[in-house]
């Protein structure tokens, strides 16, 4: 039923219960058998173990237990250990993240008032809000967290903060009135209160109308429930990998094999040759190279102000191409700012922003000293006399008690250099005469040193406005003409059209009797002072971060529950809206499909007045337009779209403790330009990624086909499988990780992003493997061929020696893969790492080679100086080749 349409009397009629009385115990139980209690339900969880299982069902990872139970029962245990305890750390990161991912609802629930006051049986008792059915009645007042959805019944000078549900950035004010109204956004409905929001100022009652999941919290809990968690890029990519590789590993397994048998090799040798090649093909280190260079990344992005919950999220964020943006604590401050002052016909703009006390004031250019201004300086007094808001500092932090508006109002007073202590030396506050929501003013009377007794108002300014038949102009009282009045409301005008917030602070004289009058007899034939214009302000970096995302490629979209005209002044502002782009409003989108909404979802730059339900439908649709969609936001409001997305991102400090458990990625900071640092760290990952790839891959290329070409050519086995093995879990394993600590190259945000379906082989990578992984085997073959020739009577020496050119050719291939295009392209010392890792991997071939325990293990020989000249030459001729063809390009 659509309460807020719906007049006092027909709620409790159509409820059945006693505005006066609450329900009764007996009615209580009744209800309760039909609804249940409030709360938020929960969708079966899976068990603990499945939980764990579940993580072994990835096509790559059931392909390596295979070789793990084939080489364990060929006695190749080290390999078998070694695939083993990948395999398992893998499942327990993966268990681990999701855990923690599913606690959503728990955040949710916490969200709910554990106590609220409720009429029963006549009489108000404090109750768990878990007891709460439809028809109860509730009291709360300021600092009361709102139990259920109520239909408002009273409400005294009533204030909630909504913006966890709405994303409205100023508490809304409340009244009793009936909506008729079509499409009502849960923003708009006034005499609505809802589960979960914050009483911030007054009182009020209402009827419980939803409890559970039925509140509007309720079904933003259905949303988060049945939101489906997207598969990240990287985790397609790495599957299409392992397909490909596990494919070309059988038929190359069978190749080999075959081969051999037909040659006159006996089966068993040949067929642990064969499956020690196609372990080799299949590079067992790289999920955990892949996890450790994504948990590094993790590492750099917390020295950047934000943490990943989930390690896939930072490669994902790289490849974004659209940042939907939550307004309200992320592009803005949060935090109201008085900007500009209005009197007497002159308009002043104050700088500073957020709420700490340092500013100037300026007439165009001209910095003026409001003290110095009677207008202005009244402005500012009579605004901080009728106030009650308080400064704090906390750690050279600044924040405010009390009412934003308020607090702005103050902020800009002590910019001033006013002091609400050192102005009550000089006024007493007689009596005040509260905000009410009817009169959209408050007042207090006040006494100044002098005896005189003045009554000074804020409020609404055309409600001020309307009440003044005076003005202050050009230092003197004058009443308010025709041609003055059309000036105060250009003023009112102006500074409307430019966003801002606007109060309007007026007094008026009073005799001795006058602090006995009512209400309406006081707040008449005021002398209007002037207005104060405010504004939620954009964080001062945001600006640069927009625009260096847009050169990246990446569109930022914001999405906002406040109203069009602000949502639209912060977006040209932050020059989110650029040239014919669009802004679209709630209302119009209510009326859309999905399918209607890609049709000009491309084209829009701002949704202003969005519910959590449009905020889904935004990210589904730019995703059904081939979009990865990064989605920030702060609110219980945001979660469902955060986990839809395919990268949620949650503000730390400002943020709901439902948001984060949805999301993928907290700033810490709740900064903008956050995002900006981590897509740059996303990209780079990625392509650190795609470095190990390459070099992974064109090592076990050329490992396999110096075998296959041996065996064509009717040679004896170049390698044996535990010195294949040695070279894929060593010489391979610190390298590539060294490669995930690589710094980006300069260009990483001039690119655009990746599209989403790119191949792990796009851009050229496929043929750099093959290509170089075909040099290292000719390379390693020759020098197999050179040394057997000259040692026909000892194969271990001819193996030694095509193992140290194999070892030696991937070592010096590291260093090309560092760049797309040449080993020379980069400084080959850049990455200390990578060094250090190869000197680690040149120590460790050394030891196999002349170390006499290992040499039976491995079945190496020691070899000599001269066989070490040929073994540097070989393996140096491949990155030789590659910087030739490379200088060759540059000279076309």
């Amino acid at each position: 039923m659509k309460y807020h349409e719906m007049e006092e009397r027909d709620i409790e009629k159509g409820l059945d219960t006693n505005y006066n009385e609450g329900l009764s115990s007996n009615r209580i139980q009744t209800i309760r058998k039909k609804v249940g209690y409030n709360e938020l339900a929960e969708v079966e969880k899976q068990s603990l173990l499945l939980l764990f299982f579940s993580q072994f069902k990835d096509f790559m990872v059931l392909v390596l237990l295979a070789a793990t139970l084939i080489s364990g029962l060929l006695g190749e245990y080290i390999d078998s250990i070694a695939i083993m305890a990948i395999v398992l750390i893998n499942g327990i990161l993966g268990f681990y993240q999701e855990r923690k991912a599913e606690k959503s609802l728990q955040a949710l629930k916490q969200l709910s008032a554990p106590q609220v006051l409720v009429m029963r049986d006549g009489k108000w008792i404090k109750i768990p809000s878990r007891d709460v059915v439809p028809g109860d009645i509730l009291k709360f007042q300021s600092g009361d967290r709102i139990g259920a959805d109520v239909r408002l019944i009273d409400a005294v000078n009533l204030e909630i903060e909504e913006s966890a549900l709405t994303g409205e950035s100023v508490p809304v004010s409340k009244n009793t009135e009936p909506i008729k109204a079509a499409h009502v956004n849960l923003g708009d409905m006034h005499n609505m209160a809802f589960m979960g929001t914050m009483v911030t100022r007054g009182h009020g009652l209402g009827v419980v109308t939803s409890i559970g999941m039925n509140t509007a919290m309720g079904k933003i809990a259905d949303l988060l429930q049945s939101a489906e968690t997207m598969e990240t890029p990287l985790q397609r990519r790495l599957e299409q990998l392992g397909k490909i590789l596990i494919s070309a590993a059988l038929l190359l397994t069978l190749l080999v094999v075959s081969i051999g048998i037909l040659q006159g090799h006996d089966m068993y040798t040949m067929f642990l040759a064969g499956v020690s090649l196609a372990v080799a093909a299949i590079p067992e280190g790289l999920p955990a190279i892949v996890t450790v260079a994504l948990s590094l990344g993790v590492q750099r992005m917390i020295r950047k102000k934000a943490i990943v919950r989930k390690l896939p999220a930072v490669e994902t964020l790289g490849c974004a191409s659209v940042i939907c943006s939550d307004k309200t604590g992320t592009l803005t401050q949060n935090k109201m700012t008085v900007t500009h002052l209005w009197s007497g016909g002159k308009t002043v703009t104050v700088s500073g922003t957020g709420y700490n006390p340092e500013g100037c004031f300026y007439i165009g250019e001209r910095r003026i000293y409001p003290l110095e201004d009677v207008p202005f300086k009244q402005l500012l007094s009579y605004g901080l006399l009728c106030n009650h808001a308080n400064l704090v500092t906390k750690e050279e932090e600044y924040s405010i008690e009390g009412d934003p508006t308020e607090g702005a109002m103050l902020v800009a007073s002590l910019k001033a250099g006013l002091q609400k202590d050192s102005l009550l030396k000089s006024y007493t506050i007689e009596k005040e005469i509260p905000f009410d929501s009817k009169r959209k003013m408050m007042s207090v009377i006040v006494k100044d040193e002098y005896g005189k007794r003045f009554l000074i108002t804020k409020g609404a300014p055309d409600v001020i406005f309307n009440l003044s038949e005076s003005i202050f102009w050009n230092g003197k009282l004058q009443y308010m003409s025709e041609k003055l009045s059309h000036q105060v409301n250009q003023a009112i005008t102006q500074l409307a059209a430019g966003a801002l917030r606007t109060i309007a602070v007026a007094y008026k004289p009073l005799d001795s009797h006058a602090a006995f009058k009512k209400e309406f007899e006081l707040e008449n034939n005021l002398t209007f002072l002037g207005l104060q214009g405010m504004i939620d302000p954009p964080r001062p970096e945001v600006k640069e971060a927009v625009k260096e995302c847009r050169e990246a490629g990446i569109k930022t979209v914001m999405i906002t529950g406040d109203h069009l005209l602000t949502a639209k002044a912060i977006a040209h502002q932050l020059g989110i809206i650029k040239g014919n782009e669009k802004v679209l409003e709630g209302s119009e989108l209510s009326r859309m499909e999905v399918k209607e909404l890609e049709e000009v979802v491309e084209d829009v730059a701002v949704f202003a007045r969005v519910s959590p339900e449009h905020k889904l439908k935004i990210v589904k649709a730019l995703q059904n337009k081939g979009h990865v969609v990064a989605m920030t936001g702060d609110g219980v409001n945001d979660a469902p779209a955060i986990k839809a997305a395919d990268i949620g991102i949650a503000m730390g400090i400002t943020g709901t403790d439902v948001a984060k458990e949805a999301s993928s990625l907290v700033l810490l900071d709740d900064n903008f330009n956050t995002i900006k640092a981590a897509i740059g760290e996303g990209r780079n990952i990625y392509e650190n990624i795609r470095k190990f790839i390459r070099y992974l891959l064109a090592s076990n290329v050329g490992e396999i086909l110096v075998m296959l070409f041996a065996m064509i050519l009717a040679l004896p086995l170049p390698l044996v499988p535990i010195q294949i093995l040695w070279v894929n879990l060593v010489t391979d394993g610190l390298p590539a990780m060294a490669l995930g600590l690589d710094k980006p190259e300069e260009n990483v945000m001039k690119q655009r992003p990746r599209h989403p379906r790119e191949g792990v082989f796009a851009r050229g990578l496929g043929w750099k493997v093959v290509s170089r992984g075909f040099l290292i085997g000719m390379v390693t073959l020759i020098a197999f061929i050179f040394a057997y020739n000259q040692h026909q009577d000892n194969l271990p020496y001819a193996q030694t020696v095509a193992f140290a050119t194999l070892v030696m050719a991937q070592l010096i291939h590291v260093f090309d893969c560092r760049s797309e295009r040449s080993v020379l392209a980069r400084n080959p010392f850049g990455n200390q790492y990578l060094v250090w890792a190869v000197i680690s991997s040149i120590i460790l071939m050394i030891m196999v080679i002349y170390l006499p325990m290992l040499q039976p293990i491995f079945h190496t020989v020691s070899i000599s100086m001269k066989d070490w000249l040929l073994i540097i030459g070989l393996s140096s001729l491949p990155t030789f080749l590659l910087a030739g063809s490379f200088f060759a390009g540059k000279s076309k």
